[in-house]
């Protein structure tokens, strides 16, 4: 399984893995838009972001979800039917939805963050199952 590990401790919280993921998806520098999020918790910096656990392809009623031969769990917008019902089975609640938008979003373990993350909070790692 592929997936992008986190490192809490390591992290500085200075955004760039966020600014980094909203640009390459959204064309767009905004927080909210990230597949991957750093939270100011009460001892530094907490990230959320997606484990490929799999609950939300197993609610989605139009197939639109599945998981890639790397175990990473993939989006195909066009069988979406926007129900989000994926978002509300998120166990870890990193299943995003932006108003507006049709398609929910999540981390599917590119790595383009963990490449530019100045204090190596974020890496992506293959395990075998």
């Amino acid at each position: 399984m592929k997936y992008l590990k986190t490192y809490d401790d390591k992290c500085i919280g200075c955004g760039t893995c966020m600014s980094v993921c909203s640009q390459l998806y959204f064309k767009e520098d905004n927080p909210e838009k990230s597949r991957v999020r750093v939270i100011d918790a009460d001892e530094g910096f907490h990230i959320r972001v997606c484990n490929q656990c799999g609950n939300c392809v197993e609610v989605c009623p139009a197939d639109a979800l599945t998981i890639n031969k790397q175990g990473v769990i993939m989006l195909n917008k066009s069988r979406c039917i926007g129900c989000l019902a994926c978002v509300s089975a998120c166990p870890i609640s990193v299943m995003w939805h932006n108003p507006g938008e049709l398609n929910p979003f999540k981390c599917i373990a590119c790595g383009a963050c963990a490449k530019e993350c100045p204090a190596d909070a974020l890496e992506i790692v293959t395990e075998e199952n």
